[in-house]
């Protein structure tokens, strides 16, 4: 049996987080900033931290670079949270413009030249953006409308709609196949607010024309595990290879949980475990024989997926938790690491093409843009639609043109691309995985990925509130919002803070930091926070354009390809 001990006789809580991803871990560093409060132990399934942010081992003399960040690979200048952990363990992330290669052939388009296809729909891309002024006048109403619907309500053409629009938003969000049902204020924001919006400002003409200001991270293995040892120096107890299989009982007394120990594999990815999967399933099974053992804490937070959470809560688990965090709704996407370059030629436009350029949309010249695209046209992002049904995507990553390690000129054939197959069970009839060259493919991932249904934004961000602190519980990860690594970084503070933890006064000082983090606290745990550093001292100059949108502290640099040129000095790049 688990041994029980009340607070008040130790002094400290002892706090377990579940989940060494950047959620996990974003907690545990600001309790651990309290040892007088706080007693901190992370457990994670798997034998590494970061989640689904890691880096993988490449040939460096065939690639250029010798490391690939899988998972997350890159996010805005607006990650103020993020960038400013890469600077305290020491690490950086490096400025990049974003270049994107939607569709194919005579469906292809781009932000960096205007194409036949954008000529073909002058009429409809004037009036998207009609629309999206109306939409941003009364987004009260619009605002949880799924873009599908959005879409036949102004009366826009399936092509425009499924080859323009979507892609616009699967981009950001990493949405895939359920676009058509994410909220259309994600798609009015993402154009016309000049903060956060990645088409801002929207072009009347070519839809989109600005190539956005993003950022790629470092190496995410060798961070998380930097992160991971300055975590431990402070007193932090990181346990790997450590599953959480049940929650027993929360009540009074805290929380008390089964643990099992888990077999580290080669490549520190664990198998799935027989209490997740059971043996028949080619991904579940492992480490059947563990022996669970029972712990005692005083205080719970789940860093995990929400179906998961649900999971692990089990028995013990409210009548409100369960209808919260049964709502999210996932999918299961992989995602292939290969190098097959006629498979990328085959099915994106990878160059300039002059037979697909227009030199004039609407009697505008375009010629300059025109030259740019000879010149510099280096696609990072892709996106494919399925000729059977133009709603499903495929995505894809160039790796080579956006990870900063890598030399600015690698041979086409030695690039690194990384295509996402969405949503197996519903569409995996439409994927084309079959067509990579198996003697190409240098890792294949899995991912169980957060669908941002309009249904997320009705059935489950607004009532966290009603569940967070509940029971000795808290939740912290992305899908408490949006999928991206700011908001899981976000919501492991806000998790540390709701238990007593201090906000970190150098992003207090940072006006934009300290405004995002106060709506994510007030939109999921119900409160204000309350500024409590003092006026002058570092972060205040952190922020700069408008609203201080725009990170200047450290944790970036100022010029792209700044990872190569280090890399390269120490042998990691050629």
């Amino acid at each position: 049996m688990a041994e029980y001990r009340k607070v008040e006789d130790g002094g400290k809580k002892r706090v377990l987080i579940v989940g060494a991803g950047a959620a996990g871990m974003s907690c545990a560093q600001h309790l651990a900033q309290h040892p007088e409060k706080f007693e901190v132990t992370v457990v994670d399934a798997v034998d590494y931290c970061g989640g689904q942010a890691f880096s993988i081992p490449i040939d460096k003399e065939k690639h250029g670079a010798s490391w690939l960040n899988q998972g997350v690979q890159g996010g805005s200048n607006i990650f103020h949270h993020t960038m400013t952990m890469f600077s305290r363990q020491g690490h950086h992330a490096d400025p990049v413009k974003l270049q994107v290669s939607f569709g194919k052939d005579d469906k292809f388009w781009t932000n960096v030249f205007p194409t036949k296809l954008l000529a073909r729909h002058t009429k409809e891309i004037k009036r998207f953006h009609t629309m999206l002024k109306i939409v941003r006048w009364f987004e009260v109403i619009f605002a949880i409308i799924p873009i599908k619907v959005l879409m036949k309500l102004f009366f826009f053409s399936e092509e425009f709609a499924n080859t323009v629009a979507l892609p616009m938003v699967a981009l950001f969000l990493g949405t895939g196949n359920y676009t058509p049902e994410v909220p259309s204020i994600i798609l009015e924001r993402l154009v016309t607010s000049p903060t956060y919006g990645m088409w801002y400002p929207g072009d009347p003409l070519t839809v989109a024309s600005n190539l956005p200001p993003m950022v790629v991270f470092p190496n995410f293995s060798i961070f998380y595990e930097d992160w991971r040892k300055n975590l431990v120096e402070k007193g932090v107890k990181i346990r790997l290879s450590t599953e959480v299989t049940e929650v027993i009982s929360r009540d009074k007394n805290g929380v008390v949980v089964k643990i099992i120990k888990r077999t580290p594999e080669p490549d520190h990815h664990n198998a799935v475990s027989a209490w997740v999967a059971p043996a028949s399933d080619p991904h579940g099974g492992a480490d059947a024989d563990a022996k669970e053992t029972e712990e005692h804490y005083d205080e719970l937070v789940l860093c995990v997926l929400a179906d998961t959470a649900n999971r692990i809560l089990g028995r013990t688990a409210s009548y409100r938790e369960k209808k919260v965090l049964g709502s999210a709704k996932f999918s299961d996407d992989i995602t292939v690491t290969h190098t097959d370059s006629d498979y990328m030629k085959r099915h994106y436009e990878n160059f300039y093409n002059p037979e697909q350029a227009v030199s004039q949309i609407e009697g505008v010249d375009q010629t300059t843009r025109i030259e740019m695209a000879k010149k510099s046209f280096k696609p990072m992002y892709y996106i494919k639609e399925y000729p059977e049904d133009l709603s499903k995507l495929e995505m894809c990553f160039d790796c080579t043109n956006y990870q900063s390690q890598f030399p600015p000129e690698v041979k086409f054939e030695d690039h690194v691309f990384q295509t996402i197959f969405l949503n197996k069970k519903r569409d995996g009839h439409l994927w084309s995985i079959d067509e990579i060259d198996e003697s190409k493919i240098i890792r294949k991932d899995w991912w169980h990925q957060l669908c941002h249904s309009f249904t997320h934004y009705l059935f489950v961000i607004p009532w966290m509130m009603f569940l967070q602190g509940r029971k000795h519980t808290r939740f912290a990860a992305a899908w408490t919002l949006i999928n991206a690594h700011e908001i899981a970084v976000m919501s492991g503070i806000a998790a540390a803070v709701d238990l007593g933890a201090q906000y970190p006064e150098d992003l207090e000082r940072d006006k934009f930091a300290l405004l995002s983090f106060r709506l994510y606290y007030l939109l999921v745990y119900g409160r204000w926070y309350r500024k409590k550093a003092p006026q002058e001292g570092p972060g205040k100059d952190w922020a700069s354009g408008l609203y201080g949108s725009i990170y200047q502290g450290p944790g970036v640099v100022n010029e792209d390809r700044t990872m190569w040129r280090e890399e390269q000095k120490k042998g990691n790049s050629t």
